[in-house]
């Protein structure tokens, strides 16, 4: 299987080890990944500039399309952004029509047909959990994972239809097949904060650290994480947090292909341990041992 690989704008800067990881596990499970030269999502522009935000995600969009490639991304922004865009161009015959007439300077035209999947419901759903199962050759023992589904994979679920809204599972089945146990907490569905770091630096470190201090309560010895957006957050929280006896958080937050990069054999170098703050390398000990 092959797709497009819609990285984003905050990925290769800020969270490098997210891309390594994802092109590290997806390469080893057979999926083809295809850079091309897209342009953001458009997702900044959105409450300010909505055609500029539709015409930018029209635009990767169509390129992905020329190619005849679905596109599949690591950022639930991204992922959120690109099918609201698919859901107003294939609502509205006119808004596709003036973004098509912008695109046709630069020989392209959006028809509707690219689909477009988060990093995850490739694994879920095309590499699939029995395969999946296979590949883990050193399972979790006793890691407790509490995981922050993310907001714009989730909601609207009738635009993103990531998961079924009423029964949420995909990551809990993905956590599940590495042989670590996710438990039950406060902020399974809740905000991390982000969206508010820009004009509120206070609330958005609040928000955080309220997320890691409900799965502290919850018994988590981790935080599982799909989104570029949380992680950075998240890693923020821990850049300013003081010696372990002081601080209050579980022992880190951990991005899913590295939980499960970790599980098939590779090694913490492969999936960039190194890059998490704190340093991932604790996941080492929660492995099964011979």
């Amino acid at each position: 299987m092959t797709y497009a690989l819609f990285l984003g704008c905050k990925i290769p800067y800020y969270v490098p080890h997210y891309e390594t990881a994802t092109r590290r596990v997806l390469g080893d499970l057979g999926v083809k990944l295809v850079d091309l030269e897209f342009p953001c999502c458009g997702y900044p522009m959105r409450h300010l500039y909505f055609r500029s935000y539709l015409l930018s995600a029209a635009r990767g969009l169509a390129l992905a399309e020329a190619r005849g490639l679905d596109i599949t991304t690591p950022c639930k922004c991204c992922f959120g952004a690109l099918k609201r865009a698919q859901k107003f161009l294939a609502d509205k015959p006119e808004l596709m029509a003036e973004v098509n007439a912008e695109l046709a300077a630069d020989g392209l035209n959006y028809q509707g047909k690219v689909v477009v999947k988060h990093i995850l419901q490739v694994l879920h759903d095309d590499v699939g959990l029995a395969e999946l199962g296979r590949r883990v050759v050193r399972p979790y023992e006793l890691l407790r994972a509490a995981i922050l589904y993310g907001c714009h994979a989730v909601r609207p679920s009738e635009v993103t239809h990531f998961d079924d809204p009423s029964n949420l599972h995909l990551i809990d089945d993905l956590v599940k097949v590495t042989g670590a146990t996710p438990v039950p907490w406060a902020g399974r569905l809740s905000c991390c904060g982000a969206p508010v770091r820009e004009r509120n630096e206070d609330l958005a470190l609040a928000t955080i650290r309220k997320r890691l201090s409900e799965a502290r309560d919850a018994k988590a010895d981790i935080l599982v994480i799909a989104c570029a957006y949380s992680q950075m957050q998240a890693e923020w929280a821990y850049s300013l947090a003081g010696p372990p006896p002081q601080r209050e958080f579980i022992e880190g937050p951990v991005l899913y292909p590295q939980l499960l990069g970790l599980a098939m054999g590779l090694s913490a170098q492969e999936v960039a341990l190194e890059r998490n703050t704190p340093n991932g390398e604790y996941l080492l000990s929660f492995l099964k041992r011979d």
